[in-house]
């Protein structure tokens, strides 16, 4: 069987978080508003005799973004006039970028591959047709034409659905820790565009013809789309027959793709210069200070934690996929070193940090994907969760206990020590009512006694557990283990 190897490209669309739209004043409400045409202006909606003026933040963003992924920012660059007709584009044409972008080439890092960045440019986002059910026309809402849009542009170094997958990903976290856009797919703030070809081995990477797939709107869809156009374009190929140049779409519901219509070239837009915007020139000095207030990257604060904290990467992985997070545990750091410092709690500083990290990727993760809310929604605070693994670390609860702390604690936001004390969780400190329990066991339970003195080490579990069960929870599973080896002999 003839090898085929793919060649994947992609073009992201990013819409960006600025105060008001590109070339007007209108509110940036970023396509979301509840009411149509309701963000809009004589500019934005392409009256006669209005003229656009560049948006400094949504460049500055997009300048930032380009610093997040290596990028060489351009000193010189400029808008131009892309020409095509549709009912949403109010003027006829889109301002866009064409020849001198804001920002060449860069890269990024997905495992152990370097993907390539083409540009990254700056346009306008168009307004959005509504289709009324049984009607025979179409409404225009223009709340969205006019929205800073950013788009970049890949080099044809993917390979597989899910590289493709991982690098949306990670470009969907280094956004969201710049704090330009959410880039959330479903809300459309980042939509996904794939190129793919497939060539023989030993033949030139770009020979096989592309076909492009169009508005992918979901990190699982990119992956399903690219991995199932592979496998169409090498069964073609593979009946001696020739791939077409056409532009997909994803249909949901069959799980394939399906053509849309043939894909226009580049001279079809007849781009030329703006002519109501200036060039636009940038000193060394601007762009130097970008770069040195730009945030702590994912990448960086990941290995920051890794050696700073002494984390597995696993759990720094999890930790720092949201930047909301991150900062909320290096909070929780914080007030665990500053609660060591005062004697207020005992157990040693790494041993705290790993416990309030094993916490976060178990039991908090596990609260915030059963409500479906990010840290940002959660009533526990920093300080709060800080003597919750204190209490825990120095042995004032067990485990168990702590899971039903944290939990009342995520309901109410309540404070760790009165959930205790209300609940009465503190661990059993009397050794003596420890030792009648677990004779009380011990007795009730003659033939996992007997099996365990036979050798089967799994009767211990089974007669720690009915300690457990019997002290209510309370008791030190350490003690309870040391008792019970002790008067089993």
């Amino acid at each position: 069987m003839t090898k085929y190897i793919p060649v994947i490209g992609m073009e992201i669309h990013v819409e960006l978080k600025t105060k008001s739209k590109m070339f007007c004043s209108c509110k940036n409400g970023l396509g979301m508003e509840t009411e149509p045409n309701v963000n809009i202006c004589p500019v934005c909606t392409a009256q006669p005799g209005t003229l656009p003026v560049a948006n400094a933040q949504a460049i500055e963003f997009v300048q930032k973004a380009g610093l997040a992924l290596n990028c060489k920012i351009a000193e010189n660059s400029k808008f131009d006039r892309k020409n095509y007709f549709y009912p949403d584009i109010p003027k006829g044409y889109q301002i866009s970028q064409y020849d001198q972008p804001l920002c060449g080439l860069g890269h990024i890092q997905i495992e152990d591959r370097e993907i390539g960045i083409t540009r990254i440019h700056m346009e306008e986002d168009t307004g959005k047709l509504v289709h009324p059910k049984g009607a025979d026309h179409s409404l225009v809402d223009f709340n969205r034409a006019g929205v800073p849009l950013m788009e970049l542009v890949t080099e044809p170094d993917i390979e597989t659905g899910k590289e493709a997958r991982l690098f949306c990903q990670k470009l969907q976290q280094i956004f969201r820790y710049l704090e330009i856009s959410d880039a959330d797919m479903e809300k459309g703030h980042m939509r996904c565009e794939v190129n793919i070809s497939l060539h023989k081995e030993g033949e030139e990477k770009l020979s096989g013809t592309k076909a492009e797939i169009k508005n992918l709107n979901s990190f699982r869809v990119v992956e399903k789309a690219v991995d199932y156009e592979i496998l169409r374009q090498t069964e073609i190929l593979e009946k001696g027959e020739k791939v077409i140049q056409e532009t997909m779409g994803w249909d949901e519901a069959r799980g394939v793709t399906v053509t849309q219509r043939k894909k226009e070239s580049a001279h079809d837009y007849r781009y030329f210069p703006e002519p109501d915007i200036p060039p636009m020139r940038f000193a060394v000095e601007y762009v130097e200070n970008l770069r040195r207030h730009l945030p702590e990257l994912p990448d960086a604060k990941a290995k920051r934690f890794v050696e700073e904290y002494n984390l597995s990467p696993e759990n720094v992985s999890l930790i720092t996929s949201d930047r909301d997070l991150a900062k909320y545990f290096e909070q929780v750091v914080s007030e665990l070193q500053e609660k060591k410092q005062s004697g207020e709690v005992k157990a040693e500083e790494a041993k705290l940090i790993k416990l309030a990290a094993n916490y976060f990727v178990s039991e908090l993760q596990k609260h915030l994907v059963k409500n479906n809310q990010q840290i940002s929604d959660v009533k526990i605070s920093a300080e709060n969760y800080a003597e919750l693994i204190g209490l825990l670390a120095d042995g004032i609860i067990n485990s168990s206990a702590g899971q039903i702390v944290l939990e009342e604690m995520y309901a109410t936001g309540g404070d760790p020590s009165q959930i205790i004390e209300a609940k009465n969780l503190a661990q059993m400190d009397d050794s003596g009512e420890l030792e009648k329990i677990v004779a009380e066991v011990l007795a009730k339970n003659q033939k996992s006694v007997d099996d365990f003195k036979a050798g089967k080490q799994n009767a211990l579990q089974f007669l720690m557990g009915q300690v457990m069960s019997a002290s209510k929870g309370k008791a030190n599973p350490k003690m309870v283990i040391d008792s019970l080896k002790n008067k089993l002999g």
